[in-house]
């Protein structure tokens, strides 16, 4: 089967998007399929012709020096169109597209130009970024109505949970979802990785509280410091870890300095190498995510591989996952419900590990296996009944 992916996320951008669709190629290239990825070309990415997939990239630019997101315009680009119209192991089987914006918009005229079927995947609430760059309401909600007009135009969509399928249909979203949840790359822990970090990021005997992903505001990083600060003023010893890179993270060391726990707070940048990013889940005592935004994030799973139990907010899409005090623990949305969950956890160690063990038995799921399977099986069928959505 030959099987393109379509993304505006890819390697060396690290957000979940690109980390899914990575996975995807990965694991669908090791059960045997020829996979090529249609996403912006990169400088950055080095491992381009050593993957065992093809990456057919697209001219771009990045965004801004703060933002590491670059966007092109390939459905505009002719040079682009005419090299995949000369590529010679295409017309593909089926396209699955992983964003509505330009690079969809390639994958719809692509299907559409060779009659194959085509797959999209909603991963992420636009909505809420629309709205948080323009504060208009009315942008927004034109915006979400754009996004849904995409979905409606293809063959089948895909949601990554349940959470984030009533998300698409809020947004004028008219035809059925199919819930296809995101799996977890299952890494065991490379032992002589632990003393290293814990020298490199200077970490102590106290508890850490983890917090892994984007250094953004929207990822709900408010409620991680204040309700560190609930816990300071309690005397209860801990650490802060924040890994990952962002727009806000010279903001977030501040508000850190205005509550009074920079001395706690270890901000670690973006970690790349998969074995630093385990030992660090691993040497953590809770995973923190009050993320609203998020849907079916990966970290949640990758943390809860490596033992470690999360906290997120009650009614949130990574709490799906989540069976209260039986797997990781659940939260209303503020700083004080996220304190007193933390507290409750670090008092009592027989809950610790009862949602430690529980964690990994439950929660992280293999992308090779039943996940990959299903999507195969999906591919197949679309490509066997393919009648085109108008």
């Amino acid at each position: 089967m030959k099987i393109a992916e379509f993304s505006n996320s890819f390697i060396p951008v690290y957000d979940g998007v690109g980390r899914v669709v990575k996975a995807y190629c990965e694991t669908l290239s090791q059960m045997g399929q020829h996979v090529y990825v249609i996403a912006p070309k990169d400088p950055g990415f080095i491992e381009k012709d050593s993957s065992p997939y093809q990456v057919l990239d697209f001219p771009s630019v990045q965004i801004s020096r703060k933002v590491p997101y670059r966007v092109g315009f390939p459905n505009l680009d002719l040079r682009y169109k005419h090299y995949m119209r000369q590529f010679p192991e295409t017309p593909f089987d089926i396209c699955h597209a992983h964003d509505p914006g330009p690079v969809g918009k390639f994958a719809l005229w692509y299907a559409h130009a060779y009659d194959i079927p085509l797959v999209g995947t909603f991963h992420s609430k636009y909505y809420d970024d629309i709205y948080k760059i323009t504060k208009s309401k009315a942008l927004a909600k034109f915006g979400a109505g754009v996004v849904a007009n995409f979905y409606n135009h293809c063959d089948e969509v895909w949601a990554v949970s349940h959470q984030s399928a009533e998300t698409l249909i809020s947004y004028g979203y008219t035809g059925d979802i199919q819930v296809m949840p995101n799996g977890t790359d299952l890494r065991t822990l490379e032992p002589s990785v632990l003393p290293k970090i814990a020298a490199k990021y200077h970490l102590g005997k106290d508890p850490i509280l983890l917090f892994v992903g984007q250094m953004n505001w929207k990822k709900n990083i408010q409620r991680v410091l204040e309700a560190c600060t609930l816990l300071h003023k309690d005397g209860i010893k801990f650490q802060l870890v924040l890994a990952g890179r962002g727009p806000h993270e010279k903001e977030i060391s501040q508000t850190a300095k205005d509550l009074g726990i920079a001395h706690l707070l270890i901000q670690t940048g973006h970690i790349t190498d998969p074995a630093e990013l385990d030992g660090l889940y691993h040497a953590s005592t809770l995973f923190l995510f009050p993320s609203i935004y998020d849907n079916a994030p990966m970290v949640l799973r990758e943390a809860a591989n490596m033992g470690t139990p999360g906290i997120v907010i009650r009614g949130s899409s990574a709490a799906e996952v989540i069976e209260d005090q039986q797997n990781g623990m659940l939260c209303d949305d503020t700083s004080e419900s996220l304190f007193s969950a933390i507290k409750t956890v670090l008092s009592n160690k027989p809950l610790l590990d009862r949602i430690s063990f529980n964690a990994k038995q439950t929660i992280p799921h293999p992308w090779q296996g039943e996940i990959m399977e299903s999507v195969l099986a999906r591919y197949q069928y679309l490509i066997d009944n393919h009648k085109r959505v108008h």
